[in-house]
């Protein structure tokens, strides 16, 4: 998977097309990432313990990851991530300008 936690993407398609945010969490077995700010639920939560308080709370819900690109920090514009090796090391860099992504 070539989006990792900590990145900054933009939603291609839905909703919330448009929107960009920071990946907060990548499960690459579900092929999904959770980003900030994007795909939000509202969440019903009971009180467990006494003194705990109950609610409706806001939480982001994960979306497919092939709906979301990789913006790079240098020309400001969605890209797909490339790799270069350099002595015996794998860096990622972005497509469209040669700069290394995080």
């Amino acid at each position: 998977m070539k989006i990792k936690k900590g990145d900054n993407v933009q939603v291609l398609s839905g909703n919330d097309k448009g929107k960009t945010g920071e990946v907060l969490e990548v499960s690459p077995k579900t092929d999904k990432v959770i980003v900030k700010g994007v795909n939000i639920r509202k969440k019903h939560v009971k009180a467990r313990k006494q003194g705990d308080e109950s609610g409706i709370i806001s939480v982001e819900c994960a979306i497919p990851a092939a709906k979301v690109n990789v913006v790079c920090p240098k020309c400001g514009k969605t890209t797909k991530v490339g790799y270069s090796i350099e002595k015996d090391k794998k860096e990622r860099i972005c497509k469209k300008c040669g700069a290394k992504l995080k």
